[in-house]
C-alpha cells in the first residue's frame, strides 16, 4: 500500500536539495510541492546536471538505489515526486 508523504519529509526534500545544489537565495516556502522542479514554473531553475545531483543524494541520505534513469527521471518531476518515492521505497532499497 501507498504511503502518503508527509509536510516534514516534503521540508526535509527541500531543504536537502538546498543544500545539495548550494541555493541559498531561494526561501524554502517559495518551493510548490506540485510544480515542476525543472522547466520553470517552480521557484527553482533546475537543470539535467542538478537532477543527477538530486539522484545521487537521494541515493546517499535515503539509501535507495535508483538504477533505472527512467524511474529516475519521474522521481525528480517534483518535490512531491521525490516524496512519494522515498516513502514508498524505504523499505525496497534498490529500484
Amino acid at each position: 500500500m501507498p504511503t502518503t508523504p508527509d509536510y516534514k519529509l516534503k521540508m526535509e526534500i527541500k531543504t536537502m536539495i538546498l543544500d545539495t545544489l548550494g541555493i541559498t537565495d531561494v526561501p524554502i516556502e517559495t518551493i510548490e510541492d506540485d510544480k515542476p522542479l525543472f522547466g520553470g514554473g517552480n521557484a527553482l531553475t533546475l537543470d539535467s546536471v542538478d537532477a543527477i545531483e538530486i539522484i545521487m543524494a537521494i541515493q546517499r541520505i535515503y539509501g535507495i538505489r535508483i538504477t533505472d534513469q527512467h524511474i529516475a527521471r519521474e522521481v525528480v518531476r517534483s518535490i512531491d515526486s521525490i516524496a512519494l518515492f522515498i516513502a514508498d521505497n524505504r523499505e525496497n532499497k534498490a529500484i
